[in-house]
């Protein structure tokens, strides 16, 4: 086999890869709540929001095979397993999970019950190498959702996730970043990883009473600690 073709072929199979896939998570970057009303309370923020030109904000290598987390410390992955439910003890949060796919216009489905965060199936499971996503409403009818009060969360925070094959991952918080939904970074979050990885995402910022959304996005950034 020649070399350099194999080579060219891989790469132009990661790009492609790489293309489907930005084109598919751009919609989680846009994710809106569309249901919310126009009374809707203003959504926590982050103290110190990510701009286009923060190293966080910035995108990466979608490699991501020499990245590690900030607190240095990374358990062993796990096989995939169905993850049944959350629990963010310091903000309060204990949440079983539904399973959001994509819509017909190929963007992320949203929990169909505010008081319930929903894992993104098509990515890894919680503990599975790779970045997982589980996001929830932050506001619902002018009410406060699961997810309201999720930028509160500090680096060392914990987050465990219970499975359907009876083991627990439990996950510390590296960081959590604000962004512009039209500069969401979909390579940052979403790229692959050398450990198992966890993204919680929700809205944030001004709400928009016209356009009945949020016009920011938290994510938490968390990496899998200890396993059960």
């Amino acid at each position: 086999m020649n070399p350099g073709l194999s080579r060219r072929s891989l790469l132009l199979v990661a790009l492609a890869a790489l293309a489907a896939l930005s084109s598919v998570l751009l919609a989680v970057g846009l994710w809106r709540d569309g249901d919310e009303s126009r009374t809707a309370p203003p959504a926590p923020s982050v103290t110190a929001p990510a701009g286009p030109g923060s190293p966080t904000a910035t995108a990466t290598s979608p490699t991501g095979g020499g990245h590690h987390p900030e607190h240095g410390r990374t358990a062993t992955a796990m096989d995939r397993s169905t993850p049944t439910k959350v629990m963010i003890p310091s903000i309060g949060v204990s949440s079983e999970l539904e399973d959001l796919g994509l819509d017909r216009g190929g963007v992320m489905e949203t929990p169909r019950d505010p008081d319930l965060a929903g894992w993104y199936t098509p990515g890894p499971a919680p503990g599975q190498q790779g970045p997982s996503v589980i996001a929830g409403h932050v506001t619902w009818n002018g009410d406060r959702s699961v997810f309201y009060r999720l930028a509160d969360l500090a680096p060392g925070d914990t987050v465990a996730v219970d499975r359907e094959d009876g083991r627990t991952a439990t996950f510390s918080v590296d960081r959590v970043e604000q962004y512009p939904k039209d500069e969401f970074p979909t390579v940052d979050v979403y790229r692959n990883l050398d450990h198992a990885g966890l993204r919680l995402i929700t809205c944030a910022g001004d709400y928009s009473a016209a356009d009945r959304r949020y016009a920011d996005n938290i994510v938490v950034y968390a990496t899998l600690t200890h396993t059960d």
